[in-house]
């Protein structure tokens, strides 16, 4: 039903012209910043975190919807703007507008949404033309910055991330005096690694399957890889990373061919989107980063997640025509 209903997203945006939405990006925007403000009143508190707004047969998550008008977003104000992508005031006032709703997120709390929405704005920020000199002087103040933080979030009184935020850190950078951390992870790369060559089978009944014994937490969202890995095997893993991967070069293929800038970005936008939160849900699977709850694109169980992803397709779709 979830993919029909995001079937229908995809459709609708698809007979769009893309123009339309850059000509309404300042409702949309609004509409972001509203639905985050709207969480603060009338947000559900699931597992200490206040993600969802709960209405009559469904669940929402307005931070899916947030991902796509940030991208609209962005990617009309610097075509608007793109012969000062270079400037850093119009970057500072940029990034002062943008750090509005990804503190709300932030607050709910959700850094993993929080991180994965600036990989994508500081993607079309690149895509338009960002100077290397001004990346290279991000990155010798970012680089201190963040090895400075590591240093203090080892702190066990510091105030800057929530408690489980910072174990899942510490489990990943000291495993062996945080290893409770990480059983999540060991159990999906145990699942994996179980599945061999071609897995187990789809929908098996194995006896020594780890998904059915339930020890793949959150199987059909964060961890699905896992039991894609069980399933279908390494053959199974690569051929989702595959499908995925296709996406991107199609997104990118989009936008390399787009007839005006605005539209190059939109689709920059969305192979970002995909590709980042694709790297990020595998990375934490098969235990390369910290555990961090990111559904993985297409694969995952969750309305408003195919909702966006799915919109932001039929905008990449309306482009390439």
């Amino acid at each position: 039903t979830y993919t029909l209903i995001g079937f229908a997203g995809m459709y609708i945006t698809y007979k769009f012209d893309y123009h339309f939405w850059q000509r309404i990006w300042k409702w949309v925007m609004a509409f972001g910043v509203i639905i985050m403000f709207a969480l603060i009143p009338f947000g559900s508190v699931v597992n200490g975190a206040k993600r969802w707004i709960r209405l009559p047969g469904i669940q929402i998550q307005p931070s899916e919807l947030t991902k796509v008008a940030m991208i609209i977003f962005t990617a009309k104000v610097v075509s608007m703007y793109k012969k000062e992508i270079n400037n850093l005031k119009f970057l500072a006032v940029l990034g002062i507008v943008l750090i509005i709703p990804l503190a709300l997120i932030e607050m709910q709390p959700d850094l993993s949404t929080t991180i994965l929405i600036t990989l994508i704005i500081l993607t079309i920020i690149f895509c338009a033309g960002l100077s290397y000199k001004i990346i290279g002087i991000a990155l010798l103040i970012v680089v201190p910055i963040a090895t400075v933080g590591i240093i203090y979030i080892s702190n066990p009184n510091q105030t800057l991330l929530e408690d489980y935020q910072r174990n899942r850190i510490m489990a990943f950078i000291d495993p062996e005096n945080y290893g409770d951390g990480t059983y999540q992870q060991d159990n999906a790369v145990q699942a994996i690694g179980s599945g061999q060559l071609t897995g187990k089978g789809l929908n098996n009944d194995d006896p020594s399957s780890l998904k059915n014994a339930h020890y793949i937490a959150e199987a059909q969202t964060d961890f699905i890889f896992a039991v894609i890995g069980e399933e279908l095997g390494f053959v199974g893993c690569c051929a989702a990373i595959l499908l995925l991967a296709w996406i991107v070069v199609e997104c990118i293929i989009a936008a390399v061919k787009a007839k005006d800038f605005a539209g190059r970005l939109l689709c920059c936008g969305a192979a970002g989107y995909i590709a980042f939160q694709s790297a990020l849900n595998i990375g934490v699977v098969t235990r390369l980063l910290p555990n961090t709850g990111l559904p993985l694109p297409f694969f995952s169980y969750g309305l408003t997640s195919l909702f966006s992803l799915f919109i932001s397709m039929g905008v990449v779709l309306n482009v390439s025509l």
